[in-house]
């Protein structure tokens, strides 16, 4: 079994002004394709073939290509989803009721998840996951990494991940991460985050 580039649920352009139609274009045409081939060819005859992706992430994280790519490919894959225009763009009630118990306020936690963006280092991403206790918690990620991963530092299932290596927004963002972060927050689909929060 292989996995495949998934086509974007929507144009280019949809999340304009806030991400532009170009960095969405190259974005996924060029960066997730490329981390979709090298997983195939990284897993292709091991014992990590035929796996799910979030198996793979959990048994492959001691191989350089298959943590690198199949993150690659897991991230993106949340990434497009939770940025689905359309949506909700603000929490549900259940998912709301949740930040306030995690965070004190939604402000909070928005205070939070962007420090966590903005003062990663290098590449990498700020997550909003779910833990056991049904708590949320927020963390980041060095490059690819993720919070399925053991010993990243992350624990839970994330709910929501921000991209913030220099290709998600250098082209009309620049060096401006900070900006990049709060344009982020006019286009997340909540609903999307409740439908991940309700899987586990």
């Amino acid at each position: 079994m292989s996995f495949e580039l998934k086509a974007l649920p929507y144009a280019f352009d949809a999340l304009e002004p806030h991400i532009d139609a170009k960095t969405m274009e190259i974005h996924h045409d060029k960066h997730h394709a490329a981390y979709t081939n090298n997983l195939n060819a990284a897993i292709e005859g091991t014992d990590l073939a035929g796996l799910t992706i979030e198996e793979i992430l959990v048994k492959g994280v001691d191989k350089p290509a298959v943590r690198n790519n199949g993150g690659g490919f897991y991230n993106h894959n949340l990434f497009w989803d939770v940025l689905t225009p359309g949506g909700s763009n603000k929490p549900t009630a259940e998912v709301e009721a949740a930040i306030n118990e995690s965070f004190g306020s939604f402000e909070a936690f928005k205070e939070e998840f962007s420090k966590a963006a903005a003062t990663r280092f290098g590449s990498g991403w700020a997550w909003l996951c779910k833990k056991a206790d049904g708590k949320l918690e927020v963390c980041s990620t060095a490059n690819q990494d993720n919070p399925l991963m053991p010993g990243v530092g992350c624990e839970g299932f994330p709910i929501l991940g921000l991209d913030v290596w220099e290709h998600a927004y250098y082209l009309k963002y620049q060096n401006k991460r900070p900006d990049y972060i709060e344009a982020f927050f006019n286009v997340i689909n909540w609903d999307k985050v409740a439908e991940r929060f309700g899987a586990k």
